[in-house]
């Protein structure tokens, strides 16, 4: 079989010379990195996807070749032809895996020259900013570290797919053009020019396709699916995004759980990480009272405790008028925190309240005693009591917050993330090193209200499938139904999320219900569904995984951008097209559009 590196070109790539290639002829291609004049000899870098090797140019061999050399310049694009000959033993080069061999060039064709590039791709020099290198991302990709991430993402979806294959999945491809939906966030539309006034929007997911591809008998379907949101943009997500969707009939929660548990241990083995499984579980509840987060950190504890029970009725009003209407005081230890100085604690609050906090009451357990601003009313020993009961010991400092369940939550889930990054508690490692925490999260409320609209929402989509134990308080106590759904979670970041679906078309119907989408709107928008509902839909279920989120994790990037080949800004601007851009007249009439201006501000 043909050596796939072989072309009209070159016999090898660059960065795979080895000591087992010396004395061979070599046709090599690629990418000026640097050169270096040492008299009559030149040294150049030549790169290319694979890496680096040195290339040697000497008058003895051929001076006609180093004639040529000396016109080279950085991102010059060559061929080259010579030698491969061992360093000597003080001439080799540990940081570069060629770099034991060098290749004495006999021929060098210049097949394209460069500008001076804005955007330098030596590893060495420090790197432009964000901005520019987005600008110019053709040059930014060849620099080392966005090739290894974008080789570790076509590592580890190859492994997706082998492993879904190897189990009885079929990977289908599913509409990219399809019907606006109602919940969620916002679709990205595109206008029809057949149906004037009627428009498609990109799938957010390949969610109700999966789930007839169920009612069509396929059991068990994957993609690698393309996703687009119009929201705004962070860290860690992006107008357009990659997730590995699997679907499948005849399954439970565990059945699931279980498959992408072997899953992950294959994706993540493609970054020489290995997990252990099974995973631990926890219930959204537990994780929101112990961690004030429905995506936990496991790497540390600084755990979350509720002292309701210990505080009230012992004469502060703040806390006995909060946990009477049904909120709760909670808290969490600082180790060492009686050391801070009052000006940094009373920042501290101000930062709790832009958080949404009312405020914070702090306790000191100091050598020479308790201090507490709540002294006065609690007592040293209730001030003892509720320090201890978060975990406060002497020398260290108790933090509580008195609001209801979702602020307190909120505001001490901040304050955790918040005191792991200055207690340094999540030691900043190279990726292989890091500690992966993976985590289950199971039993998520199904319906959220909305005080603003004043209608419930479905937490995860309007499909998830609500506990069969819970479903006779549908409609007598919305908010305490448990949805049968999932979240994989990993050092704090939510990496996939998923559930048992509705397979009735009357619990559909009733869930909708539920929603505020009547018998009318439901025929309107998903007609289409519930009449697969009615054709014996297998019980089925499955999950999205982001791989975006996925490859962060396994390279320590900090930002989405940093693990897509061509990413959007945070404005959702592509700054090398030019994208998004306006349509000419003629293209908006095509499509019976006008323009009409925003209203200045």
């Amino acid at each position: 079989m043909t050596d796939p590196d072989v072309t009209a070109w070159r016999s090898h790539m660059c960065g795979a010379l080895s000591v087992e290639q010396v004395g061979q002829q070599v046709r090599l291609a690629g990418w000026v990195h640097r050169r270096r004049e040492h008299g009559l000899v030149l040294f150049v870098d030549l790169r290319d996807r694979a890496g680096l090797v040195q290339l040697v140019f000497d008058a003895q061999l051929s001076e006609e070749a180093l004639q040529q050399a000396g016109d080279l310049r950085s991102e010059y694009v060559i061929a080259v032809g010579g030698e491969v000959v061992a360093r000597s033993e003080d001439a080799v080069n540990p940081a570069i895996a060629t770099g034991a061999v060098e290749v004495r060039v006999a021929t060098v064709q210049v097949l394209n020259t460069s500008e001076v590039p804005p955007v330098q791709v030596d590893d060495q020099v420090a790197e432009a900013a964000e901005d520019v290198r987005l600008k110019y991302r053709f040059l930014d990709l060849r620099r080392t570290r966005p090739q290894e991430i974008l080789r570790l993402r076509h590592e580890v979806l190859l492994a997706a797919r082998g492993y879904l294959d190897g189990r009885g999945f079929m990977e289908i491809e599913t509409p990219i053009l399809t019907r606006p939906t109602p919940e969620g966030a916002r679709d990205y539309l595109v206008p029809s020019r057949n149906f004037p006034g009627s428009f498609y929007a990109l799938p957010q997911s390949p969610q109700i396709f999966k789930q007839i591809l169920m009612v069509a008998g396929f059991d068990r379907y994957f993609q690698i699916a393309r996703c687009f949101r119009d929201e705004d943009m962070r860290a860690d997500r992006q107008a357009e995004f990659t997730q590995i969707d699997i679907e499948a009939s005849f399954v439970d929660e565990e059945d699931i759980q279980r498959l992408v548990e072997g899953l992950m241990v294959q994706l993540f083995a493609a970054a020489d990480v290995k997990l252990d499984t099974p995973f631990p579980r926890m219930s959204y509840d537990d994780a929101m009272l112990r961690y004030g987060s429905d995506k936990p950190d496991l790497r540390f504890g600084l755990e979350i405790t509720d002292v309701s029970e210990v505080v009230q009725g012992r004469g502060f009003r703040v806390f006995d008028d909060v946990v009477g209407k049904g909120g709760v005081v909670r808290g969490l230890a600082w180790p060492g925190g009686a050391a801070i100085p009052r000006a940094r604690i009373d920042a501290l609050t101000e930062q709790c309240r832009q958080w949404g906090a009312g405020g914070l009451v702090w306790i000191k357990m100091g050598s020479d005693g308790v201090k507490s601003p709540v002294a006065k009313f609690l007592g040293d020993e209730g001030c003892r009591q509720a320090a201890m009961a978060v975990g406060a010991g002497e020398g260290d400092l108790a933090l509580l917050v008195a609001d209801s369940k979702s602020v307190a939550a909120r505001v001490l889930g901040n304050l955790r993330l918040w005191l792991a990054e200055r207690l340094e508690l999540i030691p900043s490692a190279p990726a292989r090193e890091t500690v992966f925490k993976m985590l289950w999260v199971t039993d998520f409320p199904l319906l959220e209200w909305n005080e603003e609209d004043q209608r419930f929402y479905a937490c995860h989509h309007p499909f998830t499938s609500p506990r069969m134990e819970d479903l006779e308080r549908l409609e007598s106590d919305p908010s305490s139904i448990r949805a049968r759904a999932y979240d994989l979670v990993v050092n704090g970041s939510e990496i996939g999320g998923g559930s048992i679906r509705i397979h009735s078309r009357a619990v559909q119907d009733r869930v909708f219900r539920a929603l505020g989408i009547g018998a009318e709107e439901a025929t309107r928008k998903f007609d289409f569904l519930l009449q697969a509902l009615s054709y014996g839909a297998p019980p089925h279920g499955g999950i999205a995984l982001g791989v975006e989120r996925i490859i962060m994790a396994l390279t320590g990037a900090s930002s989405i951008r940093d693990v897509i080949a061509f990413p959007k800004t945070t404005s959702a601007s592509d700054l090398m097209t030019g994208a998004p851009a306006p349509l000419d007249e003629g293209q908006l009439k095509e499509l019976f559009l006008k323009f009409v201006p925003p209203p200045r501000k």
